[in-house]
């Protein structure tokens, strides 16, 4: 692969990168510049509208059923089985230790590992990530990817204001993870010809909602959800829905 085709596969990961970059360094002006309480309504802000799109995302369960089996059910089975996965190989804990040690290495101060965790899986959990990178890896088509990349931008923005620079270390996890999806979307083509209307597609959007709701109540501080935990729960859900079907 040359490096005309690395980029048009992965041109709208470098452009979601870039305007977190730019959030991210708007929120952290802006933030001496604003009272605490005023930071607290700007994650309040960004955290009901996260529970907004967590709750839309997830009414794909209902069209990610498989065989005879609700799409509900199999949501149910996926995070709970890819949270127990997720407990036992101690994922948050270890997302968690990853943003200490950069808290130590880069000196960062106040919330630091919580902006770092919040913003790495805001920013990366969503029908968009999974949607927009297909779209980009199949045909270069960076439409999707650029809804998603002013988003999160103006997230970064907010985020920053209140966690601090830790948002900023996303970045890294959003090339990786983003940046992967679409160059590995070449080989899912013939497995997932219509990513919009395939059940696992579905079922797996259904999956992530669940998690942004979950990121959405920990921003708002109405309870600590291990939200990582649930991470391999977007792995299992694709496997579960392949499997409903299989069985009829």
């Amino acid at each position: 692969m040359d490096l005309a085709d690395l980029w048009t596969k992965t041109s709208g990961t470098w452009l979601n990168a870039a305007t977190v970059l730019f959030g991210t360094a708007l929120g952290l002006l802006l933030a001496d510049r604003l009272p605490g309480r005023m930071r607290d309504v700007i994650v309040q802000g960004v955290g009901l509208v996260t529970l907004a799109i967590g709750f839309g995302m997830v009414r794909s369960l209902d069209r990610g059923g498989g065989g005879r089996i609700d799409g509900v059910v199999l949501g149910l089975l996926a995070i709970v089985g890819g949270g127990l996965l997720g407990e036992w190989w101690r994922l948050e804990a270890r997302l968690e230790a990853i943003g200490d040690r950069l808290k130590r290495r880069f000196s960062g101060g106040g919330r630091f590992t919580e902006g770092f965790v919040a913003a790495s899986l805001l920013f990366c959990v969503g029908p968009l990530t999974l949607l927009g990178s297909l779209d980009n890896g199949l045909s270069g088509d960076t439409r999707l990817l650029g809804v998603k990349a002013t988003l999160d931008g103006l997230s970064a923005i907010a985020l920053a204001g209140g966690y601090g620079i830790g948002v900023g270390f996303s970045i890294p996890v959003i090339l990786v993870y983003q940046g992967g999806l679409s160059l590995a979307a070449g080989a899912l083509a013939q497995a997932v010809p219509d990513p919009a209307a395939d059940p696992r597609v579905l079922l797996t959007t259904g999956v992530g909602g669940l998690l942004v709701v979950g990121l959405g109540i920990n921003l708002l501080g109405l309870t600590r959800i291990r939200v990582a935990s649930f991470l391999p729960a977007l792995v299992i859900a694709p496997a579960v829905n392949a499997l409903a079907a299989a069985i009829g």
